[in-house]
């Protein structure tokens, strides 16, 4: 860490310089403690996402109802199986377990998403829920629509990106060493690349195997982009709320229809420790449909439902709470 040297204007001989106490360590901004420290553009993200957005316009030329077939699979594939079911409720907060040669294939899933390896995104949405609508916040809502839906993914500021502050919110994940795999460059891309292989092979290589990878890779991860950004930014602006929360959390009924139930933002931030978003009958609710699969088939341990806490207020959030105590938080 950089040290902080501030000078101060020299005195006349007759006048000894007067000293000013020292702030407390922890109030010294710093690159990492910082939110509002920027130190530049996160390139990655400045160059992928408009070539995938790119890739997701010249894909239209190449419509069938196979490739449409195929992107919709996989966008249910990394969108819920991955993003939603595993990165989100099962990893981020702890709400059930599966074994893990289960989690680590649906870890793949998402990793396909390329919305970041799993240290960096569940580090990242720990961080939200430890500080909704705050400067603590990753995708601080109240900076505007544009900054909390994508903007904040092309600025690198060291208080959410710096990866030691990653680990420490997500140390449970990166204790486990193919997850700290899919968290590296090669982890992310070769997985992608495989995939990509796979569905020109399929099509039967030529111009056919170059439209399927359109659909299967650029056009399917550019929706489910989205499909995510938008529980950043629409259930922050957009729709009701069920619970007195402190934060601009809302129930978007279409953003949960795109995003396989993630858009019952309020009730997932009044109760984040339990597995259902849907609250309501009427709040559909598709991973967890996908939840109940999983434990009809015997693969579903320690679920947090709040049905089974019918009796309390709040289930809290054990895992952004440990997180936060790890990384020592402010």
């Amino acid at each position: 860490m950089a040290s902080l040297h501030i000078q101060t204007p020299s005195q006349p001989p007759s006048q000894p310089p007067s000293q000013s106490p020292s702030p407390p360590p922890s109030t010294i901004p710093t690159a990492t403690n910082n939110p509002t420290h920027t130190t530049g553009l996160n390139y990655g993200s400045v160059l992928w996402i408009p070539l995938m957005h790119v890739g997701a316009l010249a894909a239209i030329p190449f419509f069938s109802t196979r490739n449409l077939a195929v992107a919709a699979l996989l966008y249910f594939v990394t969108g819920c199986l991955g993003i939603t079911l595993t990165y989100h409720r099962m990893l981020a907060h702890r709400t059930f377990a599966v074994p893990k040669w289960l989690e680590r294939i649906l870890a793949t899933f998402a990793a396909l998403a390329m919305e970041g390896g799993p240290i960096k995104w569940i580090g990242h949405h720990r961080m939200h829920h430890a500080h909704a609508d705050t400067d603590l916040d990753p995708h601080d809502s109240r900076r505007g629509f544009f900054y909390c839906h994508v903007g904040w993914t092309f600025l690198y500021k060291p208080a959410f990106d710096d990866p030691e502050r990653q680990r420490k919110f997500a140390r449970d994940i990166y204790n486990d060493p193919y997850y700290r795999w899919l968290d590296t460059t090669p982890g992310m891309l070769i997985p992608q690349a495989i995939l990509a292989g796979i569905l020109f092979l399929v099509a039967g290589g030529g111009m056919a195997g170059l439209g399927l990878i359109l659909w299967g890779v650029c056009l399917r991860m550019t929706l489910v982009y989205h499909a995510t950004w938008l529980v950043n930014s629409a259930t922050h602006f957009f729709g009701y709320k069920n619970y007195a929360v402190d934060d601009m959390s809302r129930n978007t009924w279409w953003v949960a229809l795109f995003g396989f139930g993630e858009g019952w933002h309020n009730n997932h931030h009044a109760h984040p420790g339990c597995v259902e978003a849907g609250h309501k009958w009427w709040e559909f609710d598709i991973t967890m449909g996908v939840v109940r699969l999983l434990n009809s088939l015997g693969l579903v341990t320690k679920m947090k439902s709040i049905r089974d806490h019918a009796a309390s207020k709040d289930l809290g959030d054990e895992a952004v709470g440990e997180a936060e105590a790890v990384a020592g938080a402010v």
